[in-house]
């Protein structure tokens, strides 16, 4: 299978990463190199690092980025490793870094990913297959007070409780191996009215299986520190994500990015000595036109913030 992803908001990422002026530029999740491509279009003077787990998604942007050849250079890593990536390469503070945090419609339709519901396949959801615990293992090993936890904290699901315990005595009978299985057990779990909503009951819990697989909060709450440390003065981060733990997580570190003195109102001179390190270019959340939610159903929930290095 081809790998496909049509790239959120890239209109909106050149005009927040202010690319038009060239510079080096960092995409943290290059996916199949969509908005890695137009951030090279933007000024034939741009320079672009890709950086991304999956070998699958690599491989893509490569081919992508052919058009480019001599101005970009990818690298399979994690993008909460950004400063060791840059010292690797011994490259400058940059002009700007990317993260879009949405996982590519290649990744769910690719069955053998074990990211949907939808397909049958061995239970996996890693973005790097090339180690490390799979959706297998935190389903099959994990005890009933750790995947409740991981259920509601990662997937807001409202009966993740009904859903471990289904989870333990199925397991107990035999291994809890594919994707359909899984979520046949979860319909099974949880209340009838809530079998036939608007969204199928397994995506909560998908959702927090693959956040905790890839430890996606952790990775991005250290690339958000290390994003804002490496860029040069003037320098813009741009967020996209696409859940309000994401969100939640962005919006928060880059309001204490770009936060001075906390000292009390009633200590006349400031001693905490904090200084921002950056300000705010979006207020408010940026979300996709109408016309692109058309083209692209799954921009709907995509929400976009950027800050600049003071």
């Amino acid at each position: 299978m081809e790998f496909s992803h049509l790239s959120v908001m890239p209109a909106e990422v050149i005009e927040y990463l202010d690319c038009r002026k060239a510079g080096v530029y960092v995409d943290g999740t290059a996916g199949g190199g969509g908005h890695s491509r137009e951030i090279l279009k933007a000024n034939p003077e741009n320079r672009l690092i890709g950086i991304d787990r999956d070998e699958d998604a690599l491989r893509a942007a490569e081919e992508n980025l052919k058009p480019f050849a001599g101005r970009f250079t990818l690298v399979k890593e994690n993008f909460r490793n950004i400063k060791a990536v840059l010292e690797s390469l011994s490259a400058p503070p940059i002009d700007g870094m990317l993260l879009d945090l949405g996982v590519s419609s290649y990744q769910f339709e690719r069955a053998e990913r074990g990211f949907s519901f939808r397909q049958l396949s061995r239970l996996d959801m890693r973005m790097d297959r090339s180690g490390g615990e799979t959706a297998f293992d935190l389903v099959n090993e994990l005890e009933e007070d750790e995947l409740v936890r991981i259920f509601r904290d990662y997937g807001e699901e409202r009966h993740s409780k009904r859903i471990a315990r289904a989870i333990i005595k199925a397991r107990s009978a035999k291994p809890v191996e594919t994707t359909t299985e899984l979520a046949e057990i979860i319909q099974r779990a949880v209340p009838a009215k809530a079998r036939y909503g608007k969204i199928h009951p397994a995506t909560r819990v998908f959702q927090a299986l693959r956040i905790a697989v890839n430890d996606e909060l952790g990775s991005l709450k250290d690339a958000l520190a290390d994003g804002v440390e490496s860029l040069k003065s003037g320098g813009r981060f741009v967020v996209i994500s696409f859940h309000s733990l994401e969100d939640r997580i962005v919006k928060n570190a880059f309001r204490d990015a770009s936060t001075g003195c906390i000292c009390p109102p009633r200590i006349p001179q400031c001693v905490c000595n904090r200084v921002p390190q950056a300000r705010l270019v979006t207020r408010k959340a940026v979300i996709p036109a109408e016309a692109e939610i058309d083209i692209n159903p799954r921009a709907r929930s995509a929400k976009l913030r950027a800050l600049e290095k003071l």
